[in-house]
């Protein structure tokens, strides 16, 4: 072969080489958008069949406006799941939680305690059983109703851009002497004065104010002080026993040491409740799964 002919046949072999390679990535790069294109078709999918959510903002005229006025809590063998076909996060669920009455939720990660949260603010619905709030079944509500009668301090606060009056009080409900006050009892009005910069735990302490304002009947602490340090911890504990003591509070704990003062703590695992007694009786029981979760804290020896 002559050196022309071979410099033309490895020219042309370079060239389907490169066409090859254009092709291959062109291919990959369709599969992937395919495989990220039908993930948003499964989704839409699956959103087609979820019941569209209440968008009226307007109360139920036959719901008492000061509802709930006591805060009992009944759970009626509640079964919910995430979606239709997947496997239940919660199993009959009964129990019953007088007015006042301070709750622990404790257990192992992913044991349903978050679950059991979002099933009283209707965010999974169930799907059997029942929750009553003051003896009205919370399916029969409007969401907005439900929602903005229950207060929840979460783990990851949000804290919208502007000031701290339209993040504690964006409808204007509320006087300047009475955000004043909230900030005061809830340890942020010496924060404020020193500047408009808060830490994860002032976050959090912004949340307590606003619960404060608020002042409903059944307050939800979902994990709220497992990113906090120990003194904004104890504020916290200190402000919530003084100010909701009349108040059902729901604390789904991480601490343990936290709920040690609650009436009776919940024990949730796999979904299930397990125990449900006062903490002294259960960390006097070593057979229970509320005295493996204490000792696993150390604070038993």
């Amino acid at each position: 072969m002559s050196a022309g002919l071979a410099g033309m046949v490895i020219t042309f072999a370079l060239q389907v080489v490169f066409m090859i390679h254009i092709y291959l990535n062109f291919y990959v790069r369709s599969a992937a958008d395919l495989e990220t294109q039908m993930i948003s078709v499964e989704r839409v999918h699956e959103y087609s069949k979820i019941l569209v959510e209440e968008g009226s903002l307007s109360d139920d005229p036959t719901l008492a406006s000061d509802w709930p006025k006591d805060g009992g809590i009944v759970f009626k063998e509640l079964c919910t799941r995430y979606r239709p076909g997947l496997d239940l996060v919660l199993r009959n669920i009964s129990c019953e939680i007088h007015p006042g009455e301070k709750i622990g939720i404790v257990g192992r990660t992913g044991s349903g305690k978050s679950s059991l949260v979002l099933s009283l603010l209707r965010i999974i619905e169930p799907t059997s059983g029942n929750i009553l709030i003051d003896r009205i079944d919370i399916k029969s509500l409007r969401l907005h109703q439900l929602r903005s009668r229950i207060t929840i301090i979460s783990q990851d606060p949000v804290i919208f851009s502007g000031s701290i009056k339209n993040n504690l009080d964006p409808l204007q409900r509320y006087s300047d002497s009475q955000l004043w006050h909230a900030l005061e009892l809830a340890h942020l009005k010496d924060f404020l004065i020193v500047g408009w910069c808060l830490s994860i735990g002032q976050r959090q302490l912004v949340s307590l104010a606003r619960a404060i304002l608020q002042r409903s009947r059944v307050l939800i602490l979902d994990e709220a002080t497992s990113a906090v340090d120990v003194e904004t911890d104890e504020l916290m504990q200190r402000t919530i026993r003084t100010q909701f003591k009349d108040c059902t509070v729901l604390t789904v704990a991480h601490r343990i040491n936290t709920i040690l003062d609650c009436d009776r703590v919940m024990v949730i695992d796999q979904g299930q409740l397990v125990e449900m007694d006062t903490p002294l009786s259960l960390m006097e029981d070593p057979s229970s799964h509320f005295y493996a979760l204490a000792a696993g804290s150390g604070l038993l020896p």
